[in-house]
């Protein structure tokens, strides 16, 4: 399932988008939740494919906002 991950310039956050689940968070932790959805992939091999949805929308973010 594709993940989205949404930039609010003016509210200083992020909202990751996967299916019906949806969490928002200050645009400062996007390089923690981007550790964690890589770590997760390695933790668990067999949903690996799945966390690449979220890995993906975060680096893209992370390009589009020129975050490091």
């Amino acid at each position: 399932m594709k993940t989205i991950a949404i930039y609010d310039s003016a509210a200083g956050t992020f909202t990751l988008e996967k299916g019906v689940w949806r969490g928002t968070f200050p645009i400062a932790d996007l390089p923690k939740w981007l550790n964690f959805y890589r770590q997760q992939a390695g933790r668990y091999p067999a949903q690996a494919a799945n966390y690449a949805h979220d890995v993906n929308a975060l680096e893209e973010l992370g390009r589009e906002i020129g975050a490091k």
